[in-house]
């Protein structure tokens, strides 16, 4: 890679929605390349698994976190946990988040609120609650958004609303924090190989259908692996904006076509039979998320 990774030895990072997917990988090749990790999610076996496996891999002091992110009291307790073992935070990752299966007329409202409410509103609460440490040691807070920030596709509302409004978060907050000597990056990522991504695609093969059909970079495949490689490269490099592949750059800078009548023209002329059929699939599988999703969290199934 064009970054020494070894620029992470012994920085600490805390990284929501750790027990998966990008939170997870990133975790690992954190760890591996010498940085104590705070892996904090909804799914406390899995980071206890991730965080003892850690401990013997690397000898280093690592440590976890139940905490839903909606919920600034486990916030706040997640990050004393961290300050208290680890010694402080260096790096963000606010990386929680999940997706609802349907669209928002066949969705309860409560699944399209709490998509909102995770992938945005629990960005907002985890940068409220670690930015005083975080500005201690003028480190660095990444937020992850998505290609879902500057496209849309049907039974993508909630989610793509969340990812655009964490886009815009981060601008704003990246002038707020400047002169506080904190970094400020948003993560533009396309479909990663990830337990999310798998459920959708088991739960309807119309969706499979559909990102087969798209052009690069809209419907390609990164794996996990390819995606954390490139979130730590850019938190060393204070990046502003990560984009994985690259070539989601080119899409952002398209969105003023994309998000125009004639961008509408391809999806709308596909959404008349495309959406009827997704929404069936979604609803004979019974779930509003995917399986492996904690969905609801605490709150509900």
């Amino acid at each position: 890679m064009a970054t020494d990774l070894a620029g992470l030895k012994d920085k600490v990072l805390f990284i929501t929605g750790a027990a998966r997917g990008i939170g997870e990988e990133t975790a690992r090749r954190a760890a591996a390349h010498g940085a104590h990790v705070a892996a904090v999610g909804m799914e406390p076996e899995r980071l206890e698994k991730l965080i003892t496996e850690l401990g013997q891999q690397t000898g280093t002091s690592h440590t976890w976190a139940e905490c839903d992110v909606t919920d600034q009291a486990s916030l706040e307790a997640a990050v004393e946990t961290t300050v208290r073992e680890l010694g402080g935070i260096d790096v963000v990752v606010a990386n929680a988040g999940i997706a609802n299966h349907g669209t928002v007329a066949t969705s309860p409202a409560d699944v399209i609120a709490r998509v909102m409410e995770v992938n945005l509103i629990g960005v907002s609460r985890t940068v409220s609650a670690t930015v005083a440490e975080v500005e201690k040691r003028r480190g660095y807070i990444l937020l992850v958004s998505s290609l879902a920030a500057f496209t849309a596709l049907p039974g993508m509302a909630a989610y793509c609303g969340a990812k655009a409004g964490v886009e815009n978060y981060g601008n704003a907050l990246r002038f707020e924090l400047a002169y506080r000597g904190i970094g400020v990056g948003t993560a533009h990522m396309g479909w990663i190989d990830t337990d999310l991504v798998r459920d959708v695609k088991a739960d309807s093969s119309t969706f499979e259908d559909t990102l087969k059909k798209l052009p690069y970079p809209l419907g390609a495949l990164t794996s996990v692996e390819d995606c954390a490689d490139a979130f730590l490269e850019g938190i060393l490099r204070r990046k502003r904006r990560i984009f994985v592949p690259k070539a989601v750059a080119l899409v952002a800078a398209a969105r003023p076509i994309t998000f125009s009548w004639l961008g509408d023209l391809p999806v709308l002329k596909q959404a008349r039979q495309m959406v009827p059929r997704l929404e069936e699939q979604f609803r004979k599988t019974g779930r509003t998320f995917g399986s492996t999703s904690a969905g609801m969290g605490k709150r509900g199934a």
